[in-house]
Protein backbone atom coordinates (compact mmCIF):
# COMPACT_ATOMS: atom_id res chain seq x y z
CA UNK A 1 0.00 0.00 0.00
CA UNK A 2 1.13 3.19 -1.08
CA UNK A 3 1.77 6.52 1.34
CA UNK A 4 -1.22 7.59 -0.38
CA UNK A 5 -3.74 5.04 -0.07
CA UNK A 6 -2.48 4.87 4.05
CA UNK A 7 -3.40 8.97 4.40
CA UNK A 8 -5.85 8.11 2.32
CA UNK A 9 -7.22 5.49 4.33
CA UNK A 10 -6.76 6.96 7.57
CA UNK A 11 -9.00 9.91 6.48
CA UNK A 12 -11.51 7.77 6.05
CA UNK A 13 -11.17 6.03 9.31
CA UNK A 14 -11.16 9.25 10.94
CA UNK A 15 -14.59 11.06 8.53
CA UNK A 16 -16.18 7.58 9.71
CA UNK A 17 -15.75 8.40 13.30
CA UNK A 18 -16.31 11.88 13.45
CA UNK A 19 -19.77 10.94 11.78
CA UNK A 20 -20.48 8.62 14.72
CA UNK A 21 -24.34 6.92 13.98
CA UNK A 22 -24.39 9.38 11.32
CA UNK A 23 -26.49 12.30 10.16
CA UNK A 24 -29.82 10.62 10.11
CA UNK A 25 -29.43 9.90 14.14
CA UNK A 26 -27.56 13.16 14.50
CA UNK A 27 -30.87 15.31 13.29
CA UNK A 28 -32.53 12.97 15.69
CA UNK A 29 -30.83 14.17 18.29
CA UNK A 30 -31.45 18.08 17.32
CA UNK A 31 -35.34 17.15 16.85
CA UNK A 32 -35.34 15.54 20.56
CA UNK A 33 -33.99 18.82 21.52
CA UNK A 34 -30.58 17.36 22.46
CA UNK A 35 -26.76 18.25 20.97
CA UNK A 36 -24.31 15.55 19.39
CA UNK A 37 -21.24 14.28 21.68
CA UNK A 38 -19.29 16.24 19.68
CA UNK A 39 -21.39 19.62 19.75
CA UNK A 40 -21.00 19.62 23.58
CA UNK A 41 -18.14 18.86 23.37
CA UNK A 42 -17.27 21.92 21.30
CA UNK A 43 -19.63 24.40 23.10
CA UNK A 44 -18.01 23.14 26.76
CA UNK A 45 -14.42 23.73 26.02
CA UNK A 46 -12.37 26.60 24.63
CA UNK A 47 -12.13 26.92 20.82
CA UNK A 48 -9.86 24.54 18.89
CA UNK A 49 -8.67 22.34 21.94
CA UNK A 50 -9.86 19.32 22.35
CA UNK A 51 -7.64 16.30 22.08
CA UNK A 52 -9.00 13.40 21.24
CA UNK A 53 -8.10 10.03 22.15
CA UNK A 54 -9.28 6.73 21.26
CA UNK A 55 -10.74 7.80 17.96
CA UNK A 56 -10.48 4.49 16.40
CA UNK A 57 -11.65 1.68 19.41
CA UNK A 58 -14.16 -0.38 18.22
CA UNK A 59 -15.71 -2.85 20.29
CA UNK A 60 -14.99 -6.84 20.87
CA UNK A 61 -18.42 -8.41 20.80
CA UNK A 62 -19.46 -11.46 18.37
CA UNK A 63 -22.47 -11.85 19.40
CA UNK A 64 -26.33 -11.59 18.23
CA UNK A 65 -24.47 -9.80 15.25
CA UNK A 66 -22.56 -7.53 16.78
CA UNK A 67 -19.17 -8.07 14.51
CA UNK A 68 -21.13 -6.63 11.91
CA UNK A 69 -21.60 -3.13 13.36
CA UNK A 70 -18.60 -1.46 14.23
CA UNK A 71 -18.35 1.96 14.54
CA UNK A 72 -15.18 3.73 15.23
CA UNK A 73 -15.13 5.43 18.90
CA UNK A 74 -17.95 2.92 19.92
CA UNK A 75 -20.44 4.91 21.40
CA UNK A 76 -18.06 7.48 23.61
CA UNK A 77 -16.00 11.03 22.49
CA UNK A 78 -12.85 10.69 25.44
CA UNK A 79 -10.30 13.79 25.64
CA UNK A 80 -8.88 16.64 27.06
CA UNK A 81 -9.62 20.56 26.28
CA UNK A 82 -8.98 23.50 28.37
CA UNK A 83 -11.49 25.71 29.81
CA UNK A 84 -10.56 29.41 30.14
CA UNK A 85 -7.24 27.83 29.13
CA UNK A 86 -7.15 25.59 31.89
CA UNK A 87 -6.76 21.70 31.41
CA UNK A 88 -10.13 19.49 31.82
CA UNK A 89 -10.78 15.94 30.94
CA UNK A 90 -14.02 15.18 29.28
CA UNK A 91 -15.95 11.81 28.48
CA UNK A 92 -19.24 12.45 26.46
CA UNK A 93 -21.86 9.17 25.06
CA UNK A 94 -22.85 9.40 21.89
CA UNK A 95 -26.60 8.27 21.80
CA UNK A 96 -26.66 7.96 18.45
CA UNK A 97 -23.87 5.14 18.25
CA UNK A 98 -25.67 1.93 20.30
CA UNK A 99 -28.00 4.28 22.09
CA UNK A 100 -24.90 5.51 24.04
CA UNK A 101 -24.57 2.58 25.58
CA UNK A 102 -22.00 1.23 27.65
CA UNK A 103 -19.48 -1.83 26.23
CA UNK A 104 -16.17 -2.83 27.54
CA UNK A 105 -14.37 -0.87 25.23
CA UNK A 106 -16.56 2.20 26.08
CA UNK A 107 -15.72 1.93 29.50
CA UNK A 108 -11.75 1.12 28.91
CA UNK A 109 -11.79 4.78 26.99
CA UNK A 110 -14.03 6.46 30.04
CA UNK A 111 -11.43 4.90 32.20
CA UNK A 112 -8.49 5.86 30.90
CA UNK A 113 -9.50 9.77 30.62
CA UNK A 114 -10.21 9.28 34.97
CA UNK A 115 -6.58 7.78 34.81
CA UNK A 116 -4.96 10.89 32.97
CA UNK A 117 -7.14 13.34 34.99
CA UNK A 118 -5.93 11.79 38.23
CA UNK A 119 -2.27 11.86 37.06
CA UNK A 120 -2.09 15.06 35.76
CA UNK A 121 -4.14 16.89 38.43
CA UNK A 122 -7.07 18.33 36.23
CA UNK A 123 -10.97 18.17 36.57
CA UNK A 124 -13.69 15.52 34.79
CA UNK A 125 -15.95 16.55 33.08
CA UNK A 126 -18.67 13.49 31.98
CA UNK A 127 -21.09 14.01 29.65
CA UNK A 128 -24.04 11.73 30.07
CA UNK A 129 -26.34 10.38 27.22
CA UNK A 130 -26.74 6.50 27.34
CA UNK A 131 -29.24 3.57 27.24
CA UNK A 132 -27.74 2.04 29.96
CA UNK A 133 -24.97 -1.49 30.08
CA UNK A 134 -25.08 -2.53 26.07
CA UNK A 135 -26.82 -5.84 26.48
CA UNK A 136 -25.37 -7.50 24.29
CA UNK A 137 -22.32 -8.02 26.20
CA UNK A 138 -23.50 -8.74 29.50
CA UNK A 139 -21.50 -9.24 32.24
CA UNK A 140 -18.21 -7.82 30.74
CA UNK A 141 -20.72 -4.53 30.39
CA UNK A 142 -21.43 -4.93 33.93
CA UNK A 143 -17.85 -5.11 35.03
CA UNK A 144 -16.90 -1.71 32.60
CA UNK A 145 -19.32 -0.10 35.19
CA UNK A 146 -17.73 -1.60 38.17
CA UNK A 147 -14.27 -0.10 37.08
CA UNK A 148 -15.90 3.06 36.54
CA UNK A 149 -17.25 3.74 39.71
CA UNK A 150 -13.94 2.62 41.01
CA UNK A 151 -12.29 5.90 39.74
CA UNK A 152 -15.28 8.01 40.55
CA UNK A 153 -14.18 6.97 43.81
CA UNK A 154 -10.52 7.01 44.09
CA UNK A 155 -10.85 10.54 41.92
CA UNK A 156 -13.29 11.94 44.88
CA UNK A 157 -11.43 14.43 47.06
CA UNK A 158 -8.39 14.83 44.55
CA UNK A 159 -9.85 15.99 41.33
CA UNK A 160 -13.32 17.75 41.03
CA UNK A 161 -15.75 15.43 38.91
CA UNK A 162 -18.76 16.89 37.46
CA UNK A 163 -21.31 15.15 35.58
CA UNK A 164 -24.35 16.55 33.18
CA UNK A 165 -27.22 14.16 32.47
CA UNK A 166 -27.87 15.30 29.07
CA UNK A 167 -30.08 12.59 28.34
CA UNK A 168 -31.16 9.05 29.62
CA UNK A 169 -29.68 7.25 32.28
CA UNK A 170 -30.94 4.58 34.29
CA UNK A 171 -29.94 1.18 36.42
CA UNK A 172 -26.59 1.10 37.28
CA UNK A 173 -25.20 4.01 35.40
CA UNK A 174 -26.77 6.15 37.63
CA UNK A 175 -24.12 5.64 40.30
CA UNK A 176 -21.38 7.39 38.50
CA UNK A 177 -22.78 10.34 38.43
CA UNK A 178 -24.09 9.95 42.23
CA UNK A 179 -20.54 9.44 43.42
CA UNK A 180 -19.47 13.18 42.00
CA UNK A 181 -19.08 16.34 43.21
CA UNK A 182 -21.87 17.63 41.04
CA UNK A 183 -24.60 16.90 38.72
CA UNK A 184 -26.18 19.23 36.16
CA UNK A 185 -29.65 18.25 34.11
CA UNK A 186 -31.25 19.88 31.49
CA UNK A 187 -35.26 20.52 32.39
CA UNK A 188 -36.72 18.30 29.91
CA UNK A 189 -34.42 16.15 28.17
CA UNK A 190 -32.73 13.92 30.98
CA UNK A 191 -33.82 11.44 32.97
CA UNK A 192 -32.24 9.61 35.81
CA UNK A 193 -33.56 6.75 37.86
CA UNK A 194 -32.25 3.13 39.21
CA UNK A 195 -35.69 1.50 37.32
CA UNK A 196 -37.92 2.59 34.87
CA UNK A 197 -41.90 3.31 35.05
CA UNK A 198 -42.09 -0.50 33.28
CA UNK A 199 -40.62 -2.49 35.96
CA UNK A 200 -42.00 0.26 39.05
CA UNK A 201 -45.52 -0.43 37.83
CA UNK A 202 -45.02 -4.00 37.41
CA UNK A 203 -43.16 -4.94 40.20
CA UNK A 204 -44.97 -2.08 42.69
CA UNK A 205 -48.39 -1.19 40.55
CA UNK A 206 -47.32 2.33 41.12
CA UNK A 207 -47.81 4.52 37.84
CA UNK A 208 -45.62 7.43 37.35
CA UNK A 209 -44.36 9.10 34.67
CA UNK A 210 -40.71 9.38 33.51
CA UNK A 211 -40.48 13.23 34.44
CA UNK A 212 -42.06 12.62 37.62
CA UNK A 213 -40.05 9.51 38.96
CA UNK A 214 -36.42 10.76 37.51
CA UNK A 215 -36.52 13.96 35.65
CA UNK A 216 -35.02 17.55 36.54
CA UNK A 217 -37.65 18.84 38.36
CA UNK A 218 -37.66 15.68 40.85
CA UNK A 219 -34.04 15.20 41.34
CA UNK A 220 -33.44 18.83 41.76
CA UNK A 221 -36.18 20.01 44.26
CA UNK A 222 -37.51 16.57 45.98
CA UNK A 223 -34.68 14.04 45.70
CA UNK A 224 -31.69 16.52 45.77
CA UNK A 225 -29.50 14.05 43.59
CA UNK A 226 -29.56 16.94 40.92
CA UNK A 227 -27.19 20.50 41.76
CA UNK A 228 -28.47 22.40 38.58
CA UNK A 229 -30.96 22.67 36.36
CA UNK A 230 -30.81 24.28 33.05
CA UNK A 231 -33.15 25.14 30.19
CA UNK A 232 -30.75 22.85 27.72
CA UNK A 233 -27.71 21.25 26.74
CA UNK A 234 -25.75 24.64 25.42
CA UNK A 235 -27.07 26.14 28.90
CA UNK A 236 -25.87 23.27 30.91
CA UNK A 237 -22.35 23.64 29.20
CA UNK A 238 -22.21 27.21 29.66
CA UNK A 239 -23.13 26.72 33.61
CA UNK A 240 -20.10 23.79 34.12
CA UNK A 241 -17.63 26.60 32.44
CA UNK A 242 -18.54 29.21 35.00
CA UNK A 243 -18.50 26.37 37.71
CA UNK A 244 -14.80 25.44 37.04
CA UNK A 245 -13.96 28.99 37.53
CA UNK A 246 -14.92 29.09 41.13
CA UNK A 247 -12.57 25.80 41.10
CA UNK A 248 -8.94 24.53 41.86
CA UNK A 249 -7.77 22.35 39.21
CA UNK A 250 -7.11 19.84 42.13
CA UNK A 251 -6.58 19.13 45.66
CA UNK A 252 -3.20 20.50 45.71
CA UNK A 253 -3.88 23.58 44.06
CA UNK A 254 -5.64 27.08 45.37
CA UNK A 255 -8.65 27.81 43.37
CA UNK A 256 -8.35 30.47 40.83
CA UNK A 257 -8.02 34.02 41.49
CA UNK A 258 -9.82 36.81 39.16
CA UNK A 259 -9.77 40.81 39.48
CA UNK A 260 -11.63 42.30 42.56
CA UNK A 261 -14.68 43.39 41.12
CA UNK A 262 -16.33 45.90 43.57
CA UNK A 263 -19.91 44.73 45.46
CA UNK A 264 -23.04 46.49 44.05
CA UNK A 265 -25.27 49.28 46.15
CA UNK A 266 -23.84 51.09 48.62
CA UNK A 267 -22.85 49.36 51.98
CA UNK A 268 -24.49 51.89 54.55
CA UNK A 269 -27.61 50.59 53.57
CA UNK A 270 -26.97 47.03 54.70
CA UNK A 271 -27.56 49.04 58.35
CA UNK A 272 -30.55 48.70 57.95
CA UNK A 273 -31.19 45.15 55.88
CA UNK A 274 -32.05 43.49 58.52
CA UNK A 275 -35.77 43.36 60.11
CA UNK A 276 -35.93 45.35 63.09
CA UNK A 277 -39.13 42.63 64.17
CA UNK A 278 -37.23 39.40 65.22
CA UNK A 279 -39.54 36.86 62.98
CA UNK A 280 -39.92 38.69 60.22
CA UNK A 281 -38.11 37.49 57.06
CA UNK A 282 -35.68 38.30 54.86
CA UNK A 283 -33.38 37.20 51.74
CA UNK A 284 -30.62 36.04 52.92
CA UNK A 285 -29.46 35.40 49.20
CA UNK A 286 -29.84 39.09 48.47
CA UNK A 287 -27.34 40.16 51.49
CA UNK A 288 -24.92 37.58 49.89
CA UNK A 289 -24.84 39.02 46.98
CA UNK A 290 -24.73 42.55 48.26
CA UNK A 291 -21.00 41.66 49.70
CA UNK A 292 -20.00 39.81 46.65
CA UNK A 293 -17.58 40.74 43.94
CA UNK A 294 -20.33 42.13 41.17
CA UNK A 295 -23.30 40.83 43.08
CA UNK A 296 -22.72 37.45 41.93
CA UNK A 297 -23.69 34.53 44.03
CA UNK A 298 -23.14 31.10 42.02
CA UNK A 299 -26.30 28.91 43.87
CA UNK A 300 -25.51 25.63 44.06
CA UNK A 301 -28.50 22.87 45.37
CA UNK A 302 -31.13 26.05 44.96
CA UNK A 303 -34.10 24.04 44.29
CA UNK A 304 -33.37 21.82 47.51
CA UNK A 305 -33.58 22.31 50.91
CA UNK A 306 -34.38 26.05 50.30
CA UNK A 307 -33.95 26.77 54.02
CA UNK A 308 -30.16 26.50 53.51
CA UNK A 309 -28.13 28.38 50.67
CA UNK A 310 -24.93 27.07 49.76
CA UNK A 311 -23.09 28.16 46.75
CA UNK A 312 -19.60 30.45 45.78
CA UNK A 313 -18.71 34.00 45.55
CA UNK A 314 -15.86 35.73 45.24
CA UNK A 315 -14.49 38.24 47.21
CA UNK A 316 -11.82 40.82 46.13
CA UNK A 317 -11.38 38.04 43.30
CA UNK A 318 -10.95 35.12 45.34
CA UNK A 319 -13.50 31.86 45.48
CA UNK A 320 -15.03 31.50 48.89
CA UNK A 321 -18.00 28.53 49.82
CA UNK A 322 -20.79 30.27 51.31
CA UNK A 323 -23.48 28.23 53.30
CA UNK A 324 -26.41 30.38 54.72
CA UNK A 325 -29.59 29.99 56.60
CA UNK A 326 -32.66 31.21 54.04
CA UNK A 327 -35.48 32.99 56.81
CA UNK A 328 -37.71 33.15 53.45
CA UNK A 329 -37.72 29.19 54.12
CA UNK A 330 -39.30 27.60 57.11
CA UNK A 331 -37.44 30.68 58.54
CA UNK A 332 -33.81 28.99 58.18
CA UNK A 333 -34.08 25.72 60.38
CA UNK A 334 -32.07 22.83 60.02
CA UNK A 335 -34.04 19.68 58.49
CA UNK A 336 -32.79 16.58 57.52
CA UNK A 337 -31.89 17.56 53.39
CA UNK A 338 -30.67 20.98 54.42
CA UNK A 339 -28.26 19.38 57.16
CA UNK A 340 -26.91 16.77 54.29
CA UNK A 341 -26.69 19.31 51.25
CA UNK A 342 -24.93 21.81 53.46
CA UNK A 343 -22.47 18.79 54.89
CA UNK A 344 -21.69 18.16 50.93
CA UNK A 345 -20.79 21.47 50.04
CA UNK A 346 -18.64 21.62 53.37
CA UNK A 347 -16.93 18.57 52.22
CA UNK A 348 -16.14 19.33 48.86
CA UNK A 349 -14.82 22.78 49.72
CA UNK A 350 -12.75 21.55 52.43
CA UNK A 351 -11.52 18.77 49.96
CA UNK A 352 -10.55 21.70 47.40
CA UNK A 353 -9.11 24.58 49.63
CA UNK A 354 -11.93 26.90 49.03
CA UNK A 355 -12.47 28.93 52.05
CA UNK A 356 -15.86 28.65 54.22
CA UNK A 357 -18.08 31.63 54.82
CA UNK A 358 -21.69 31.11 56.93
CA UNK A 359 -24.25 33.35 57.60
CA UNK A 360 -26.36 32.55 60.54
CA UNK A 361 -29.70 33.05 61.26
CA UNK A 362 -31.09 29.64 62.59
CA UNK A 363 -33.76 29.29 64.92
CA UNK A 364 -32.91 25.60 65.57
CA UNK A 365 -33.75 21.90 64.27
CA UNK A 366 -37.34 21.45 62.75
CA UNK A 367 -39.19 19.87 65.39
CA UNK A 368 -41.76 17.11 64.93
CA UNK A 369 -41.99 12.93 64.61
CA UNK A 370 -41.54 13.55 60.59
CA UNK A 371 -38.12 14.45 61.44
CA UNK A 372 -37.61 12.29 64.50
CA UNK A 373 -38.02 9.04 62.88
CA UNK A 374 -36.22 10.56 59.48
CA UNK A 375 -32.57 10.20 61.61
CA UNK A 376 -32.63 14.20 61.90
CA UNK A 377 -30.13 13.64 65.09
CA UNK A 378 -27.98 11.42 62.15
CA UNK A 379 -28.17 13.86 59.70
CA UNK A 380 -27.99 16.94 61.40
CA UNK A 381 -24.48 15.02 63.13
CA UNK A 382 -23.36 15.22 59.16
CA UNK A 383 -23.49 18.65 59.02
CA UNK A 384 -22.18 19.55 62.73
CA UNK A 385 -19.29 17.16 61.27
CA UNK A 386 -18.47 18.57 58.06
CA UNK A 387 -17.61 21.81 59.45
CA UNK A 388 -15.78 20.46 62.53
CA UNK A 389 -13.29 18.59 60.53
CA UNK A 390 -13.10 21.46 57.76
CA UNK A 391 -9.72 22.28 57.71
CA UNK A 392 -9.67 25.71 55.31
CA UNK A 393 -10.50 29.05 56.49
CA UNK A 394 -13.53 29.76 58.29
CA UNK A 395 -15.41 32.49 59.11
CA UNK A 396 -19.18 33.23 60.81
CA UNK A 397 -21.77 36.00 60.74
CA UNK A 398 -24.68 35.60 63.25
CA UNK A 399 -27.08 38.18 61.47
CA UNK A 400 -30.06 37.72 63.73
CA UNK A 401 -30.87 34.50 65.56
CA UNK A 402 -28.32 31.86 66.64
CA UNK A 403 -30.06 29.48 69.23
CA UNK A 404 -30.04 26.42 71.13
CA UNK A 405 -27.86 23.29 69.19
CA UNK A 406 -28.07 24.82 65.55
CA UNK A 407 -25.93 27.09 67.16
CA UNK A 408 -22.85 24.93 67.85
CA UNK A 409 -23.38 23.70 64.08
CA UNK A 410 -23.57 26.97 62.19
CA UNK A 411 -19.62 27.26 62.75
CA UNK A 412 -19.68 28.33 66.06
CA UNK A 413 -16.33 29.14 67.66
CA UNK A 414 -15.48 25.90 69.57
CA UNK A 415 -15.60 23.49 66.48
CA UNK A 416 -12.36 25.84 65.26
CA UNK A 417 -13.44 28.48 63.63
CA UNK A 418 -11.57 31.18 62.70
CA UNK A 419 -13.23 34.36 62.62
CA UNK A 420 -16.42 35.16 64.36
CA UNK A 421 -18.52 38.00 63.93
CA UNK A 422 -21.70 39.01 64.67
CA UNK A 423 -24.28 41.80 63.98
CA UNK A 424 -25.68 43.79 66.96
CA UNK A 425 -29.11 42.19 65.98
CA UNK A 426 -28.03 38.69 66.75
CA UNK A 427 -29.39 36.77 69.27
CA UNK A 428 -27.12 34.31 70.78
CA UNK A 429 -29.09 31.72 73.23
CA UNK A 430 -30.50 28.42 74.25
CA UNK A 431 -33.61 29.36 72.69
CA UNK A 432 -35.85 32.54 71.71
CA UNK A 433 -36.98 34.54 74.70
CA UNK A 434 -40.59 33.49 74.96
CA UNK A 435 -39.93 29.90 75.03
CA UNK A 436 -36.71 30.30 77.70
CA UNK A 437 -39.32 32.07 79.65
CA UNK A 438 -42.64 29.85 79.36
CA UNK A 439 -39.76 26.98 80.62
CA UNK A 440 -38.03 29.25 83.42
CA UNK A 441 -41.17 30.65 84.84
CA UNK A 442 -43.85 28.11 84.05
CA UNK A 443 -44.93 27.94 87.87
CA UNK A 444 -44.93 31.77 88.60
CA UNK A 445 -48.32 32.34 86.75
CA UNK A 446 -47.26 35.92 85.93
CA UNK A 447 -49.67 38.43 84.55
CA UNK A 448 -49.36 39.54 81.07
CA UNK A 449 -47.14 42.67 82.03
CA UNK A 450 -45.17 40.66 84.32
CA UNK A 451 -44.29 38.00 81.66
CA UNK A 452 -43.59 40.62 79.09
CA UNK A 453 -41.32 42.14 81.48
CA UNK A 454 -39.13 38.98 82.41
CA UNK A 455 -39.21 38.31 78.52
CA UNK A 456 -37.42 41.69 77.84
CA UNK A 457 -34.93 40.82 81.25
CA UNK A 458 -34.40 37.95 79.22
CA UNK A 459 -33.40 39.82 75.81
CA UNK A 460 -31.29 42.25 77.94
CA UNK A 461 -29.10 39.79 79.62
CA UNK A 462 -29.24 36.57 77.27
CA UNK A 463 -30.65 37.16 73.42
CA UNK A 464 -28.33 39.87 72.22
CA UNK A 465 -24.51 39.20 71.31
CA UNK A 466 -22.63 41.00 73.69
CA UNK A 467 -22.73 38.07 76.37
CA UNK A 468 -21.03 35.72 73.74
CA UNK A 469 -18.56 38.31 72.86
CA UNK A 470 -17.79 39.09 76.39
CA UNK A 471 -16.81 35.10 77.02
CA UNK A 472 -14.65 35.52 73.38
CA UNK A 473 -17.02 33.08 71.61
CA UNK A 474 -17.57 36.49 69.25
CA UNK A 475 -14.34 38.23 67.89
CA UNK A 476 -15.97 41.25 67.02
CA UNK A 477 -19.64 42.69 66.69
CA UNK A 478 -19.74 44.56 63.48
CA UNK A 479 -21.91 47.15 61.95
CA UNK A 480 -23.85 45.56 58.76
CA UNK A 481 -22.33 47.60 56.34
CA UNK A 482 -18.41 47.00 57.55
CA UNK A 483 -19.19 43.00 56.27
CA UNK A 484 -17.09 42.60 53.09
CA UNK A 485 -14.44 45.05 54.30
CA UNK A 486 -13.96 42.50 57.52
CA UNK A 487 -14.48 39.49 55.30
CA UNK A 488 -11.99 40.34 52.82
CA UNK A 489 -9.73 41.39 55.60
CA UNK A 490 -10.14 38.06 57.52
CA UNK A 491 -9.37 35.61 54.80
CA UNK A 492 -6.72 37.57 53.46
CA UNK A 493 -5.13 37.06 57.22
CA UNK A 494 -5.97 33.33 57.37
CA UNK A 495 -4.69 32.83 53.21
CA UNK A 496 -1.18 30.81 55.03
CA UNK A 497 -3.86 28.72 57.21
CA UNK A 498 -1.80 25.38 57.76
CA UNK A 499 -4.30 22.81 60.01
CA UNK A 500 -3.11 19.11 61.09
CA UNK A 501 -5.65 16.60 62.34
CA UNK A 502 -4.90 13.26 63.70
CA UNK A 503 -3.74 10.49 61.84
CA UNK A 504 -5.78 7.78 61.08
CA UNK A 505 -6.91 6.02 57.80
CA UNK A 506 -10.38 8.22 57.50
CA UNK A 507 -12.80 9.61 59.48
CA UNK A 508 -16.27 7.81 59.91
CA UNK A 509 -18.73 10.56 59.04
CA UNK A 510 -22.29 9.39 60.60
CA UNK A 511 -23.65 8.71 56.94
Amino acid sequence: MTHEKRIAHLDALREKSLEGGGRDRVERQHAEGKLAARERIALLLDPGSFFELDPFVVHRSRDFGMEKKEIPGDGVVCGAGAVDGRPVYVFAQDFTVFGGSLSETNASKICKVMDLAVQNGAPIIGLNDSGGARIQEGVVSLAGYSRVFFRNTRASGVVPQISAILGPCAGGAVYSPAITDFVFMTEKTSYLFVTGPDVIKTVTHEEVSKEDLGGARTHSAVSGVAHFVRRDDAAVLSAIRELLSYLPANNLDDPPIQESREAPGEPRDLNDFIPEEPNRPYDMAELVRRIADEGRFFEVHAGFARNLLVGFVRLAGRPVGVVANQPMHLAGVLDIDASVKGARFVRFCDAFNIPLLVFEDVPGFLPGTQQEYGGIIRHGAKLLFAFAEATVPKVSVITRKAYGGAYCVMLSKDIATDFNFAYPTAEVAVMGPEGAVNILYRREGDSAQARASRVAEYIENFANPYVAARRGYLDEIIEPSETREKLITAFRLLESKRAQLPAKKHDNIPL
